[in-house]
């Protein structure tokens, strides 16, 4: 088949097929006496697993090394598990992080109350960003929605 074709069966633009061989992801395709490329159903199936992997959050270098392994080793996975591991561990710590930002901005926000004008100092742009939440002399209701009213 033609890049035409791979492109509109596996939904990669022409250009990111010529990428991906570029790449190193899909090896060069033979060409027919016009010198056109002609690809067979291999470029479709290895195409279907680097959205597959993408999906999952592999890099294309990581997608790249599974593929050298698979090409040079036999099949991946081993290496594979060992990389979803590392990416479940990478997640992990993000949601962690994340977590605490939202408690972070939880307690500088509190849903459903109005920020306290009062506090709003001439030497700070917000007190919302800049005082410390942690002083533990601010109730919930007395941190809310003042990052709207020290703009204002």
């Amino acid at each position: 088949m033609r890049i035409g074709q791979l492109a509109a069966q596996t939904g990669y633009s022409v250009r990111t097929i010529r990428f991906y061989e570029q790449s190193g992801l899909l090896p060069a395709p033979d060409r027919t006496r016009g010198g056109y490329r002609s690809y067979g159903e291999d470029a479709v199936t290895r195409l279907r697993f680097v959205r597959s992997a993408q999906a999952l959050g592999m890099s294309l270098a990581e997608i790249a090394d599974v593929l050298r392994i698979r090409d040079h080793q036999g099949p991946p996975c081993s290496y594979v598990a060992e990389l979803l591991d590392t990416h479940i561990s990478a997640l992990n710590a993000r949601i962690k992080e994340l977590t605490a930002l939202r408690d972070e901005l939880r307690a500088r926000r509190p849903l459903g109350t109005a920020p306290d004008l009062a506090r709003c100092q001439s030497d700070q742009v917000c007190y919302l960003i800049e005082d410390d939440v942690a002083e533990g002399d601010k109730s919930e209701g007395e941190v809310s929605g003042a990052i709207s009213a020290c703009i204002v």
